[in-house]
């Protein structure tokens, strides 16, 4: 069974840094796309960033600049570091493992921008 588990998430003061981590287990293809998203409270779940199998990366407009994710394809895990925070930034993020068209997702790791 596939499981992505993240960890990294908490509180943090308006302009500070967090780096989000995933590891994936139970699989031993290495994913065509990982990422990671965003739930807010009231809010529909949408992309943060996503880098293919040969390392593309794409970015949301609002976190362009200051957020850079990563990926290691021999361990399946994929990192987001996340710059200059700010409470629009607020939200449940989700890691994310596309394969053959399957999506798996992680549990999700709650972060809190606030003063």
């Amino acid at each position: 069974q596939v499981q992505l588990v993240e960890s990294g998430g908490g509180l943090v003061q308006p302009g500070g840094s967090l780096r989000l981590s995933c590891a994936a287990s139970g699989i031993i293809f290495t994913f065509d796309v990982m990422g990671w998203y965003r739930q807010a409270p009231g809010k529909q779940r949408e992309l943060v960033a996503v880098v293919t199998k040969v390392g593309t990366t794409h970015y949301a407009e609002p976190v362009k600049g200051r957020f850079t994710i990563s990926r290691d394809n021999a361990e399946n895990t994929v990192n987001l570091q996340m710059n200059d925070l700010k409470p629009e930034d607020s939200a449940v993020y989700y890691c994310n493992g596309l394969l053959i068209g399957q999506n798996y997702w992680g549990q999700g790791t709650q972060v809190t921008v606030s003063s």
